[in-house]
């Protein structure tokens, strides 16, 4: 029952909040071939929408953002967990951060279906590499 956990290369950005808009750029995104496996959008000021973005390839997002006319923000890494479902399957993860001294700027947790969970955890970018280590992984 143990996750796999891997570091993941997090960007953001703001979009008008106006139909389509939405459509247009994850359209863009997937005409460059660039699979997500992480998205968060909501409302952001005035007319705003923020998009919170975790492609499978991070590599390649840089180029195929700026193709779609985004302006994005600086790299962050954050943490990408999934397996098994179970309940207290994200507490678990927590746990190991928390017995590390490491505090979570945030969570989103969703179940996948068929068994599966999927997470990613947010922290202070001073905080990957000891958090990488308390999580088992480099």
């Amino acid at each position: 029952m143990h996750p796999k956990v891997t570091k993941v290369e997090h960007y953001s950005t703001v979009i008008p909040n106006q139909i389509g808009e939405g459509a247009r750029v994850l359209g863009a995104l997937r005409d460059a071939r660039l699979n997500l496996i992480a998205l968060w959008a909501y409302p952001s000021g005035s007319g705003k929408a923020q998009l919170e973005m975790i492609a499978e390839r991070g590599a390649g997002f840089p180029k195929a953002a700026k193709k779609a006319g985004l302006q994005i923000s600086a790299k962050q890494t954050a943490f990408f967990v999934n397996g098994e479902d179970y309940p207290g399957a994200v507490a678990d993860t927590l746990s190991k951060l928390a017995d590390a001294r490491i505090n979570v700027g945030a969570v989103q947790a969703v179940c996948g279906g068929k068994g599966r969970y999927g997470a990613v955890l947010f922290l202070p970018q001073t905080s990957v590499r000891k958090a990488a280590n308390a999580l088992g992984i480099s």
